[in-house]
């Protein structure tokens, strides 16, 4: 092959579809002008400049989400074709946004004393006593969730290897940051941030190395050449080299490896069995308002690139990576399940409760259909605007230790507190899948998504998982609502902005359980438009 070295004006210059990849760049220029206040102003006025910056950062880039799922074309892709604009990505996009925002109101809620003062002192020390008497703050936290927020945004719309991997790293480097900023239990809180980032490091270590034998099986990153090459079975040549290189028979044992290796990547951020150890300590020592992020965003992100990889990638394959998912379903479902009933904390009792939620989710994914696709998105909006409540009921009921962990302390809390008890045992029914609840309705979908796939096996372990899940629920209802307070019982402490984030998922949560058709017709016309090549 002959050729001569291009001189720099030979080489073109990319072409960026600004206004397809808008919310993207509104939420990174909002995190970098974030970290430049944090270089510029002072201590006091940092905080004043950030909390409103980041909502409007938020808040432009949902807007902008809203006008191209309006007013744009479903199909197209963006940044020489590392994105995918479709109707799931403009959905998934639009509910991390709404999410991002309901988490930055726990986030931001200065009265509930939630970050540590000074990440770099050592617990217990002098330095640490004196950060938090002299009112320090990290105003740090906005810019990082902001860069969370933004790899959030892009790992469910790429359309290519490559950008999916770099898109997994900007949304976790932040959150393993962020999992070890708790102002209490500051070395529970970093056990978990270290766990969550060797963990994260070996599952995006197995991801990038299935990224490596996908790229040499069909010669390509992008996951509608992986589609073609899995269908007719000849790799990709690039076009520079078509002249001198004739196409050859893809290999299937790369094929095979490459996809087993992806979906462990996958399948760690969603939290799925086996893959789920981290979720349990990362929940419990992580700051609540972080963990309701990992917990609603990370989880809607994660459940997005598994779709795009799965329904747009290897869809022809489907009979081939759906028995792999039906294990890892029931698994999911089973495990998360059985363990929550075993826990005395409520924020891991949440994070095996997450897990099981997660088996339910791929549940919807084994259907491979057009309803399948349209429940998942249903259940991500409903389940994340439930989370993000229930997590902030968990902020609000303190005592002298900060938040009241432990399930025994949540004794009589419906005498103490009756309000704040009623709205949390509606969002652990809505978990449950009690009718009127968004969760019923989420769950009716899938199952009914799964059960025309061909899987209803795999429903009746769900259902039977979710009587089993049930039991849990209620075991902390009847613990709030039928045992005796104790002396020196939590207080509730309602903070404005944590009662609003509390208001709005309980209103999500209502609304989505009695009147869901047109958050149902909104999916299922997303789900209609997906892009795939």
């Amino acid at each position: 092959m002959t050729g001569s070295v291009l001189a720099a004006g030979d080489i073109p210059a990319p072409h960026i579809e600004y206004d397809l990849v808008a919310p993207l760049l509104i939420v990174f220029a909002t995190a970098v002008l974030g970290v430049l206040v944090e270089a510029v102003f002072g201590r006091e006025w940092r905080p004043k400049i950030q909390v409103p910056l980041a909502f409007a950062g938020l808040g432009a880039a949902f807007v902008w989400t809203v006008i191209m799922a309006v007013n744009g074309d479903p199909h197209q892709v963006a940044a020489e074709g590392a994105l995918g604009i479709d109707g799931p990505t403009l959905f998934i996009q639009g509910t991390i946004l709404v999410l991002a925002m309901l988490s930055m109101l726990l986030i931001a809620d200065r009265r509930q004393d939630t970050f540590a003062a000074q990440a770099a002192a050592l617990p217990g020390t002098e330095a640490e006593a004196k950060a938090s008497a002299g009112g320090s703050a990290h105003t740090e936290i906005y810019p990082l969730t902001l860069f969370a927020v933004g790899g959030m945004l892009m790992f469910p719309a790429s359309n290519d290897l490559l950008t999916m991997f770099v898109a997994l790293e900007v949304m976790s480097l932040p959150l393993y940051l962020l999992c070890g900023l708790a102002r209490r239990r500051r070395l529970l809180s970093q056990e978990a941030a270290v766990k969550y980032f060797l963990l994260g490091s070996f599952s995006s270590a197995f991801f990038l190395f299935g990224i490596a034998l996908l790229y040499g099986y069909s010669g390509s990153m992008s996951l509608g050449d992986i589609a073609q090459v899995v269908q007719t079975g000849q790799t990709i040549v690039p076009a520079e080299v078509a002249g001198g290189v004739q196409p050859q028979e893809a290999t299937g044992v790369l094929l095979y490896g490459g996809v087993a290796l992806l979906a462990v990547g996958l399948l760690f951020k969603v939290g799925a069995v086996p893959f789920h150890s981290w979720k349990p300590d990362v929940y419990q020592g992580a700051p609540t308002p972080v963990t309701a992020l990992m917990a609603s965003g990370t989880l809607v992100s994660a459940v997005g690139a598994l779709l795009r990889v799965f329904y747009v990638a290897l869809e022809n394959m489907r009979w081939d990576w759906r028995p792999m998912m039906w294990a890892v379903a029931i698994l999911t479902m089973v495990v998360g399940a059985v363990v929550a009933i075993t826990q005395t904390d409520i924020k891991r009792m949440l994070a095996y409760s997450s897990v099981a939620h997660a088996g339910f989710l791929l549940t919807g994914v084994i259907a491979t259909s057009e309803n399948g696709l349209s429940s998942v998105l249903f259940y991500l909006a409903a389940y994340g605007a439930t989370t993000i409540g229930a997590f902030a009921v968990v902020t609000m009921v303190r005592d002298s230790s900060g938040e009241a962990g432990h399930l025994s302390r949540w004794a009589g809390l419906g005498k103490r507190s009756p309000a704040v008890a009623g709205i949390f045992a509606f969002f652990l029914l809505a978990f449950a899948g009690i009718p009127l609840t968004s969760g019923f309705t989420g769950k009716f979908a899938v199952f009914r998504a799964a059960v025309e796939g061909g899987a209803a096996p795999l429903v009746v372990v769900g259902v039977l998982s979710s009587a089993v899940a049930a039991f849990f629920y209620v075991r902390v209802i009847v613990l709030m609502f039928f045992s005796d307070p104790e002396p020196e019982g939590p207080s509730v402490v309602v903070a404005p902005a944590t009662a609003a984030a509390v208001a709005l998922g309980l209103a999500a949560t209502v609304v989505l359980g009695v009147l869901p058709q047109p958050l149902l017709d909104l999916a299922g016309q997303a789900a209609g438009q997906l892009f795939v090549r």
